[in-house]
């Protein structure tokens, strides 16, 4: 047989890859990936508890028996006014479910409805439009209840607590400091530096002054490895958190568990710390998602909306992913950032370095800026692996000059990774980003 009859029958017996097509979360919409089959070790999906049957009735079941504390009615008929501390649009928390048995609770108790604020706790973030008040609170909220945005940058709006042990300077919103009954209502997440979202966080960082936030994102707190997802016991800034929200006055909580779909899958209310820690407890165990070892590509995203509205909030998709790549791989980030980069300051801060090591020497040298802390995250993850950014909201000038690559879409970068690893490379998948607890199986190690 000739050499080219035989290459000829060889090619007619090759049989071609298969793929595996993943939704991703991105945007509003999402969208499809094919992995080849070959390559995919795993889909890190969340493994949540089942939806609650009647999320309503949760609510109000857990506000008659909370945990470790009196019932939220006890509370308010000791009380004459009341701060309610939401999220902003950020994060997409149940308000419309989670907020008409308080308000009828503290009514009922004898608080008057003028005398109820709705504090939305914004940080440092931007305030609310119209339109995004309306998705946070409903329309019948809004327009029967105070509602107000914490200002951060304003200091006359502003008390003065004094110092943590670690002396933070605190700095605390009057409207939740005045208020005899101070309620914060959240959810649970991973969270990049805080370990999780939700309890004292609401009130540390929601509700504090911009000097109080800057200390709190310093690399006195975020240089130290603990500070990341799922970090609580020894995470330094955890406790910096609860010890901010026992000096500001924090009586009563109301957090959930999310599934995927973002349904009610547990309500954690009650004392702050005792809720909020048996929230963690059963949200740990359904956002795990483990990886049989770390891989040469990771797909992964920021959630989709509206946590991917900014590239500010995308990085979270960033830090949650790494611990399933190599050091030296590639993680494929897939964020719509319909937001763009976010606020002036940070999309300048992003543009403005030539290198990460030029900005990690700044920060070490400076006093902190507004923003920055974000970037450091950014940083880390792009010392650690070759970040490629999927962003149809940022514009082509501006990706070139992050800490970052980018990629047209999802099937480019992955096609790159390929050819720099290795037709046999391996990959893992990540479609919901930052709502997944990754970790490496050490029964695999």
């Amino acid at each position: 047989m000739s050499r080219k009859q035989a290459k000829q029958d060889k090619a007619e017996h090759v049989i071609p890859h298969s793929y595996m097509k993943i939704h991703l979360a991105y945007g509003k919409e999402g969208l499809d990936v094919e992995v080849p089959d070959k390559n995919l070790v795993k889909v890190l999906a969340i493994d949540a508890a089942p939806p609650l049957k009647d999320p309503t009735q949760a609510v109000w079941q857990s506000l008659k028996g909370p945990i470790g504390s009196p019932s939220l009615a006890e509370f308010a008929r000791r009380a004459k006014r009341a701060c309610i501390v939401v999220c902003d649009i950020t994060r997409p928390v149940p308000n419309k479910i989670l907020l008409p048995p308080i308000l009828w609770t503290l009514e009922e108790s004898g608080i008057q409805r003028n005398e109820i604020v709705i504090l939305i706790a914004t940080g440092l973030h931007r305030p609310s439009t119209v339109e995004e008040l309306q998705l946070i609170l409903g329309d019948a909220i809004t327009h029967r209840y105070p509602v107000v945005h914490h200002r951060a940058r304003a200091r006359e709006e502003q008390i003065s607590l004094g110092e943590t042990g670690r002396k933070t300077a605190v700095f605390i919103d009057k409207a939740y400091y005045d208020a005899d009954l101070k309620i914060t209502v959240g959810f649970i997440e991973p969270h990049l530096m805080a370990g999780f979202s939700g309890g004292g966080k609401m009130v540390a960082i929601g509700c504090a002054g911009e000097e109080t936030i800057k200390t709190l994102h310093s690399p006195s707190f975020l240089d130290d490895p603990l500070c990341c997802e799922g970090s609580i016991d020894r995470n330094p800034l955890h406790h910096e958190l609860l010890e901010i929200a026992e000096m500001a006055g924090h009586d009563f909580i109301v957090d959930v568990s999310l599934d995927a779909e973002r349904n009610i899958t547990g309500v954690f209310s009650g004392k702050p710390r005792a809720a909020h820690a048996a929230g963690i407890e059963a949200v740990r165990k359904s956002v795990r998602a483990t990886v049989p070892g770390a891989v040469d590509i990771v797909i992964t995203t920021s959630a989709g909306f509206p946590l991917d509205l900014t590239y500010y909030q995308s990085i979270k998709g960033m830090t949650a992913a790494l611990p399933a790549v190599k050091k030296g791989g590639m993680l494929i980030l897939a964020a719509e950032c319909a937001e763009g980069l976010g606020s002036e300051a940070f999309a300048a801060m992003a543009t403005r370095f030539r290198s990460e090591r030029d900005f990690d020497e700044w920060i070490h040298h400076h006093p902190v800026e507004i923003d920055q802390w974000q970037l450091q995250e950014c940083v880390k993850a792009a010392r650690y692996a070759d970040i490629v950014l999927v962003a149809g909201g940022i514009n082509e000038d501006q990706k070139a000059k992050l800490f970052v690559h980018s990629a047209k879409s999802v099937g480019e970068a992955l096609e790159r990774g390929l050819k720099r690893f290795g037709s046999d490379a391996s990959v893992a998948v990540i479609p919901k980003g930052p709502y997944t607890l990754v970790e490496v199986d050490p029964t695999f190690v």
